[in-house]
């Protein structure tokens, strides 16, 4: 194990690059001390302490039709949910796809795993090593997307995605100690959010009406997104902080097509492989 962290972005299905990459080091036995994941990164992150290779890739690109998450647009109507998430945080883990929760109950590797509280607007960084229902809700609840995923009670407390407070948890992570950071993101080099549109802010105000401090985090969640971006690209180009990131063409984050996504996670794999010597230098 390396003493260091490894911080993992979300991305919804673009986290099948993060896939690719994370399969890689666990092929070559790579594991790091720290590891905070947002998002689909937390999805992600689970998956490489349980030691688990192709797990999230088997969740992610697969053809059977009883294992399509995606809802419809006239369940997503009903359910108030585009995606399935009983199948991917119940299903998928305790009987399609089985999630080793003793590996990673037992792992001696610290994880945080980002969800934001809908009632202050801000992150919290959770886990969760005694009960298999709770780790799964954690789980859930920081992939939980604004607008097409419904809202995750944890303890009493509404929680959505970790993405909306704390994007790319760097300044969690530098918290840890740690000298050594590596990041993996799922957005190509220069890519910037776009500012709120006023039709997506009273979207906003109007779905989420009782949670005026939520309101306030997704608004701003572009500026903060895109200076820590700044901030992350200071720091690698000052060889502090190891970063890969997709060199092709991004794919959607809710893409279906399933090619597209086995190359997305190819690429991951290839792309790790490829810098794989960089990384192993820049950790010493």
């Amino acid at each position: 194990m390396k003493k260091g962290t490894l911080i993992l972005e979300g991305g919804a299905v673009r986290g099948v690059f993060t896939s690719g990459v994370l399969d890689y080091l666990m092929e070559k036995d790579l594991y790091f001390s720290h590891v905070v994941g947002v998002s689909a990164g937390t999805c992600n992150g689970v998956n490489y302490v349980s030691r688990q290779i192709e797990r999230t890739k088997k969740c992610m690109i697969h053809q059977e039709d009883e294992y399509d998450y995606y809802m419809g647009i006239r369940k997503f109507i009903k359910e108030k949910s585009l995606l399935n998430m009983d199948m991917i945080f119940d299903k998928f883990p305790n009987e399609i796809f089985p999630f080793d929760y003793d590996t990673y109950f037992n792992s001696d590797i610290y994880t945080e795993w980002v969800t934001t509280n809908c009632l202050t607007g801000k992150a919290e960084y959770m886990d969760s090593r005694e009960s298999k229902e709770q780790l799964m809700k954690i789980c859930r609840a920081s992939s939980s997307m604004p607008l097409i995923s419904p809202i995750v009670n944890i303890d009493g407390i509404p929680y959505l995605d970790g993405g909306l407070s704390d994007s790319i948890p760097i300044r969690r992570a530098m918290k840890y100690g740690n000298k050594k950071m590596v990041i993996v993101l799922t957005k190509n080099k220069g890519y910037r959010k776009k500012f709120v549109t006023k039709a997506k802010r009273k979207l906003y105000e109007s779905a989420y009406k009782k949670y005026p401090e939520l309101v306030k985090t997704l608004i701003k969640r572009p500026v903060i997104y895109n200076r820590t971006l700044d901030k992350i690209e200071q720091l690698e180009e000052e060889g502090k902080i190891f970063v890969i990131r997709p060199e092709v063409a991004m794919i959607s984050r809710l893409e279906r097509n399933m090619e597209k996504l086995e190359e997305f996670y190819r690429h991951g794999h290839e792309e790790m492989e490829r810098r794989y010597d960089e990384l192993t230098e820049y950790l010493g």
